[in-house]
């Protein structure tokens, strides 16, 4: 059974056995923890994302970082040097290839010699564990900011081992929010079991003197995601991840539409973050926060994707988030060109660095809405809490089976798939179809109550046809689906 519990330095040490064995050299000289953290501490300030964060968070800036990552070694050292010196990246990524991240290293290195003939990438990613410490020490000695492994690996335990002894300092994800989003049939026991091994070894390297962050998946499927859910799981595994020792936590939200809700979704996540750690006796975690531009369907036209990119810039910014992961005009064609991307990153930070002394004024909307998210994440804690008798590990395996926590179009067959979210008349997420999921009568009225007004402004049904017209309004040019005549 799992348990949230702290792993020993002695039971992380005898997993960690195992977890080497894995790697299909079988040769790992380099992966020596006293070595690993000599190296990281020589890891200049500029360089390191927890520095690099208490910086931005001080001075009320908030840092864009690009999805970025190929096969070719040189080439992905060439994409980051791009992004860096044109795009102006704040933080980079390495976002790691599908092979690697279902633990497929031999497939991975196939990709690897195909795109080294071809000269050009054939995998979807940097694969951080073919190229080993020596490879990844060469691509973080080549630039010069922090650099962050992004992927979506169930089992990250080797991969998490590579990157910190390369110097690498952030690594995203977590044991909910890299399974039932990404994956079909993986066991959530398992995963959480890995991604405490993840925490650990971070936690291990602070007791040594290095300050590494760790970022949990806040957009989840980025699709119509209400914020009380995707806020729930991100400070469930800030949790599980100050367990384990962890000390420097960035908990993410996938940006939903509306500019009032997620600027409340953002505020709410900081504010109850922090709450819930102390509350649970973590009282020297520092938090910040990471926006997520648009995940869903993009418009084709290259004009309008910039103005949706824009417009999610705008909201990072007076949301004040820390952090914010831009997107690029190509979304809807596939891999963007180096220039795309750096053309996205360039008006990402114009427009955060332009806004970051500009304030959302108080309004009664701001403050329902804040209030709103606060109880819905409450009554979904409450009921993880109480589902694992106390243990928060064992009640998120207990409230996923229940459906007492449902994220909505997760392909897991762990999810119950029975939430089904659609927009209110203002574009701001509710819930049509609640499952099991844990909230009383008052908030299901709530919601109710929002999207009947819809219905009756667009003289339609109270029906799921509203969620399906919402989920393609955005790369139409709305936010709120069947754009009929109002009254």
């Amino acid at each position: 059974m799992i348990t949230n519990k702290r792993l020993t330095e002695a039971e992380f040490l005898s997993i960690r056995q195992d977890v080497l064995r894995a790697w299909p050299t079988g040769n790992h000289p380099d992966l020596d923890l006293k070595k690993a953290v000599e190296k990281l501490k020589q890891v200049p300030q500029e360089k390191q994302f927890s520095h690099v964060l208490r910086q931005a968070k001080k001075r009320g800036i908030t840092l864009v970082q690009p999805r970025a990552g190929m096969a070719p070694i040189d080439k992905h050292i060439e994409l980051l040097q791009y992004l860096q010196n044109e795009g102006k990246a704040d933080v980079l990524p390495s976002t790691i290839d599908s092979y690697t991240r279902h633990n497929r290293y031999n497939n991975a290195e196939d990709g690897i010699k195909e795109s080294e003939k071809q000269g050009r990438s054939l995998l979807n990613g940097f694969p951080a564990v073919n190229y080993g410490v020596d490879g990844c020490t060469k691509v973080l000695d080549s630039i010069n900011v922090p650099l962050q492994a992004r992927h979506g690996t169930p089992d990250a335990r080797l991969l998490s081992e590579i990157i910190h002894a390369s110097g690498w300092t952030s690594n995203e994800g977590g044991g909910i929010s890299y399974n039932i989003p990404y994956a079909k049939n993986i066991s959530l026991e398992d995963t959480l079991r890995y991604w405490q091994y993840c925490d650990r070894l971070v936690g291990y390297y602070q007791e040594h003197g290095v300050e590494l962050n760790r970022e949990p998946f806040g957009p989840l499927t980025g699709t119509l995601v209400p914020p009380s859910i995707g806020n729930t799981v991100a400070i469930i595994e800030a949790l599980l991840a100050a367990e384990q020792g962890v000390k420097n936590i960035t908990v993410g939200y996938g940006q939903g539409g509306n500019m009032i809700q997620d600027i409340a979704a953002l505020r709410s996540l900081e504010e109850q973050t922090n709450h819930y750690l102390k509350l649970f006796g973590y009282n020297d975690v520092f938090v910040t926060t990471v926006f997520h531009q648009w995940m869903g369907g993009f418009p084709a036209n290259e004009s309008e994707a910039m103005a949706l990119i824009g417009y999610a810039s705008t909201v990072a910014a007076l949301g004040k988030a820390t952090k914010m992961i831009t997107k690029t005009t190509h979304e809807s064609y596939g891999v963007p060109t180096k220039e795309a991307n750096a053309n996205a990153l360039r008006t990402s930070r114009y427009l955060t660095h332009l806004l970051k002394d500009q304030q959302v004024p108080n309004s009664a909307e701001l403050d329902m809405e804040i209030n709103q998210i606060k109880r819905e994440v409450d009554a979904l804690l409450h009921a993880v809490v109480e589902a694992g008798k106390g243990d928060v590990a064992q009640g998120v395996v207990n409230a996923f089976k229940r459906g007492i926590l449902d994220i909505p179009f997760a392909p897991s067959e762990l999810n119950h798939g029975k939430v089904l979210p659609a927009r209110d008349i203002e574009g701001k997420i509710r819930i049509l179809e609640f499952g099991n999921l844990a909230f009383n009568d008052d908030i299901k009225t709530f919601h109710h109550q929002k999207l009947q007004e819809r219905a009756n402004k667009q003289h339609r049904e109270f029906s799921i046809q509203m969620v399906i017209d919402d989920i393609y309004a955005v790369s139409d040019g709305h936010l709120v689906g069947f754009q009929g005549e109002e009254q």
